[in-house]
């Protein structure tokens, strides 16, 4: 088994703030939920969030796939949600280009990420400049303590992110012990022997479906926790085909704590 300690014990010696925040708000709520709201209209997305607000502990946007969006109109009423159900936020950016380029992308233009989201991502695909160039963005933007996933697996049929690619992407991470708090993936990564204590986030998580039409790929709560996992990311499936967000979200609130301490008390 992978889980090696408490949610409250790993942030109690954590490094990175952000991480430190997150686990302790787990181990508060009894949530290790990360919903992913990939909607379109501002209203749809505030209206799903304060439905899921109390059974999650982490929020996961795509920011430019909203029809509409405004800063004013978005941002400030989901940092306001945040505060109300206590959770914190993820813009799943994806950032993947040279360290110049994303930390404009980070810092700027129409979305001004680093001022609001807790945490984004990357590609590991142009090296070690993209994690600099997003810390320089985060620290020039906020005093605010921001947080970096980077992408080890995905969970789509198909994916490259695998083998070598993996095992370079943790490399790489292992270049920034405070701003890069752990991994996309679908397993450990390990590096707690080298004092490194990364989360790990997993998509492709669902209690009922297996898959979708255009490549996604799902497992259950229990078999993610026996592989590695930290946090589930679950979007469809808290929301879509007429679910009801507060049934669901309790549903896999409920699912990914009884996991987690079933592989915890298994240490």
């Amino acid at each position: 088994m992978t889980v090696l300690s408490s949610y409250q014990a790993r942030a109690d010696a954590h490094t990175s703030p952000v991480a430190r925040r997150l686990l302790e708000l787990m181990e508060s709520k009894k949530t290790n939920l990360c919903a992913s709201v990939d909607l379109t209209t501002t209203a749809e997305i505030l209206a799903l969030v304060d439905s899921l607000g109390p059974y999650i502990c982490l929020l996961k946007t795509h920011v430019d796939v909203i029809e509409d969006f405004t800063y004013d109109g978005f941002v400030l009423p989901l940092l306001a949600l945040a505060k109300k159900h206590n959770f914190m936020i993820f813009e799943d950016r994806k950032f993947a280009d040279i360290g110049n380029t994303v930390k404009l992308q980070y810092k700027g233009g129409v979305y001004k990420i680093a001022q609001w989201a807790d945490i984004t991502n990357a590609h590991s695909v142009p090296g070690a400049g993209i994690i600099k160039g997003l810390k320089e963005a985060a620290q020039e933007t906020t005093s605010e303590p921001r947080g970096l996933l980077m992408l080890a697996e995905l969970s789509s049929k198909g994916s490259l992110a695998k083998g070598e690619y993996t095992t370079q992407t943790v490399d790489l991470a292992r270049t920034d012990k405070e701003f890069v708090i752990g991994f996309i993936a679908q397993n450990d990564m390990g590096g707690r022997d080298e004092g490194f204590d990364w989360l790990i986030m997993t998509p492709g998580v669902g209690l009922d479906d297996k898959g979708d039409a255009l490549g996604q790929q799902y497992r259950t709560v229990d078999e993610v926790f026996k592989t590695g996992t930290d946090l589930i990311i679950v979007g469809r499936g808290l929301f879509g085909k007429g679910r009801d967000p507060k049934v669901e979200g309790e549903r896999y609130r409920s699912a990914g704590w009884a996991a987690y301490q079933k592989v915890l008390a298994q240490q």
